[in-house]
């Protein structure tokens, strides 16, 4: 594992507001999730000025960058099984398998910019079918359900998609990125008709128990 610099210290203790050494998972997860909403180069799209959508994006990549080698530390650190993993070991085990083809999610929002934040799309119409990559995934992506033009009128709306993703997709790593998008931002989560609290831990356990496929079987070496 690669050591933090001196530098990425400070940025540590800049972002987090506490030291490399007293910092834990559950807060660096929490803060990270606040920290890319802050900071996500979509909210700076109406100014008018290059250079602070420039000043923003940099910004963003710095954070995201730090996040990603803070992660690493601090799983190296202090290796811990949360408690929904031994809730459902069977859906944990190193060689469980997972994937699913339009996986039916529901977002409940106020916010009208949360879906094209969802979609990678800068405040345009999407269309039925509109797909978005999952960023670092191999095979995960979103498709809206519906098209979505014009002004909705009224306080709250409903984002309906579809999840598709791979056995060689991480669900840790889909869940994550899906939570730090509505986290704050929506007030209900539908997933395959079921509500689901909007919580990191519950929503990667449903999701797991829904794709799961199979535990692979270990190959045995012939005589």
């Amino acid at each position: 594992m690669e050591a933090l610099t001196n530098k990425e210290r400070e940025l540590v203790q800049k972002y987090f507001e506490q030291s490399l050494e007293s910092l834990d998972m559950e807060t660096f997860k929490k803060v990270r999730n606040q920290l890319r909403l802050k900071y996500h180069p979509d909210k700076y799209e109406k100014y008018e000025d290059e250079v602070v959508k420039e000043m923003m994006v940099e910004k963003y990549q710095e954070i995201e960058a730090l996040c990603q080698k803070l992660k690493a530390y601090l799983e190296n650190k202090t290796p811990q099984i949360p408690d929904f993993e031994a809730e459902n070991e069977v859906f944990m085990q190193k060689n469980a398998q997972f994937a699913f083809e339009g996986m039916a999610i529901e977002v409940i929002t106020s916010d009208k910019d949360l879906k094209y934040h969802l979609f990678g799309t800068h405040y345009r119409w999407l269309e039925k079918g509109d797909k978005f990559r999952i960023p670092n995934s191999k095979e995960a992506f979103l498709t809206i359900k519906v098209d979505y033009k014009g002004i909705n009128i009224g306080f709250t709306e409903s984002i309906k998609m579809f999840l598709t993703f791979g056995v060689n997709d991480s669900v840790a790593d889909i869940v994550e990125w899906l939570y730090s998008r509505i986290e704050g931002r929506a007030s209900a989560l539908i997933i395959e008709h079921t509500r689901i609290p909007i919580e990191l831990n519950e929503m990667n356990k449903y999701i797991r128990k829904k794709a799961f496929l199979s535990l692979s079987q270990p190959k045995t070496s012939e005589n």
